[in-house]
């Protein structure tokens, strides 16, 4: 298994799809069904319990289809965690710079979280490849064109809020790729094992996203 995250699968639908708190069953079910529907990246959070264990799985059960990663990484144990276990991406909720400084020294791709101008341009300058901005929905798509006007060269990835009805929306404000979770992987439907509407909303998403 190639152990490299690959921007070539990334671009192709550059949606990071978030899995948290759900066990091994689920996990596996939902990254197969996604996969299938055309999702091209996961990621398991490390406050998911056994995270480096789910990790795992998720890269056995992708192959080579789809990158798989690790978010809410804040430490530099949770970043051994992932990347012992195989994740090929990182994931922060916060601008970390012993984080990235890791990961950039290991080639490890890196997309810490931050909202303020502030922080994500310190996201960028620290050797982010792209900047998380959460929560986005406490803002919406037009704050995303605003910090792309003196921003322009830092990629952005909205998460939180994004969904089907307003990812061409983001888009259009400048966005880069998207951190979606509920909207991918609502809990009620992977409790009823509705798998089904699992690759039915990703295949919703690559359609949306082919309508840029």
């Amino acid at each position: 298994m190639d152990e490299r995250f690959s921007w070539h699968i990334f671009n192709e639908l550059p949606i990071v799809g978030i899995l948290r708190g759900f066990d091994a069953d689920v996990v596996e079910k939902a990254v197969a069904s996604s996969g299938r529907g055309g999702l091209r990246n996961v990621e398991i959070t490390m406050n998911t319990d056994g995270a480096g264990g789910l990790i795992k799985l998720a890269r056995e059960t992708a192959g080579k289809t789809m990158n798989v990663g690790a978010g809410t990484v804040c430490t530099l144990e949770q970043l051994e965690t992932a990347l012992e276990a195989g994740a090929q991406f990182i994931v922060t909720p916060v601008v970390n710079p012993e984080v990235i400084k890791a990961c950039k020294d290991r080639g490890v791709p890196v997309f810490p979280g931050g909202l303020s101008p502030t922080e994500i341009y310190r996201a960028w300058q620290l050797g982010a490849d792209m900047v998380k901005v959460f929560p986005a929905n406490r803002f919406g798509p037009s704050y995303i064109k605003e910090v792309k006007g003196p921003f322009s060269q830092v990629k952005l990835m909205p998460t939180g809020g994004v969904s089907v009805e307003n990812l061409k929306e983001y888009l259009d404000c400048g966005a880069d790729a998207f951190g979606v979770g509920s909207p991918l992987f609502d809990k009620d439907r992977l409790a009823a094992d509705d798998w089904n509407w699992v690759r039915q909303q990703a295949q919703r998403f690559v359609e949306a996203y082919q309508q840029r």
